[in-house]
């Protein structure tokens, strides 16, 4: 068994009305949840304990839990807001709030606003473990998201946050296996010039150290953020889950 982080602390302002009042995990797709499709497939890809950070609109969540507890009896809750406070922001916090629940151990995380199918869930639980490794994707527009630059030999050189003219159109998938490297990685982040604390940051100091290889996605991905995104997640859920 090799655990998971599920980062769902955020406040998914994209979504616009339809996150006014609950998570952007919790909207209702095909009649469930989007974050119930996300914990099916991990769970069939063998993954536990399932841990799911969350922060914003925290009650949303523990109804949830309480709702779908039979059926994920692995997963449990961890507020980030308790365990680092409310001050510091940005995608590294989640990883920090479940390090006492990770120890010394390698293990998965992944967004919880994202969606992959069992196959490459299941991949990244098998890859060797002296590197740490980030799930790519290539995409039309590259410019709106991280984009992963590598080597010739497949090593991350550096992750290049949503630049006006990316060097490639390989982007960061939200998907990362990680050895206990990126917690010494991960303590010396400091504030972005987004006023943030960014794991991408973490992720490029281990990649400076070619530490960080990259694992091309085999089937689809869905980055559920905005409400034009809920007919693509349709469409994979009635493609994809039974």
């Amino acid at each position: 068994m090799i655990p998971i982080i599920i980062a769902a602390a955020g406040r998914g302002t994209r979504m616009k009305e339809l996150s006014e009042n609950i998570p952007k995990h919790l909207i209702r797709v095909t009649g469930k949840p989007f974050l119930y499709y996300l914990l099916k497939h991990i769970q069939v890809a063998n993954l536990r304990p399932i841990i799911l950070v969350i922060g914003h609109l925290s009650e949303a969540f523990e109804k949830f839990v309480q709702e779908y507890k039979e059926e994920f009896i692995s997963l449990q809750i961890v507020n980030q807001y308790t365990v680092v406070g409310r001050e510091k922001y940005g995608s590294l916090m989640p990883l920090l709030a479940a390090r006492s629940l990770i120890g010394e151990q390698p293990f998965l995380m992944v967004n919880g606003d994202h969606l992959y199918s069992v196959r490459d869930l299941s991949f990244f639980t098998q890859n060797n473990g002296e590197y740490n490794y980030v799930a790519a994707i290539q995409v039309d527009e590259p410019s709106k998201f991280g984009t992963l630059v590598t080597d010739i030999d497949g090593f991350l050189m550096r992750i290049d946050e949503k630049v006006p003219n990316p060097v490639t159109n390989l982007i960061n998938a939200g998907l990362y296996r990680f050895t206990p490297d990126i917690w010494t990685a991960a303590g010396n982040v400091q504030l972005s010039p987004r006023g943030e604390y960014e794991i991408t940051d973490a992720i490029t100091a281990l990649a400076q150290n070619k530490k960080v290889k990259i694992v091309p996605l085999r089937d689809y991905w869905l980055d559920f953020g905005r409400p034009e995104d809920m007919a693509l997640a349709q469409n994979i859920i009635a493609n994809n889950f039974k």
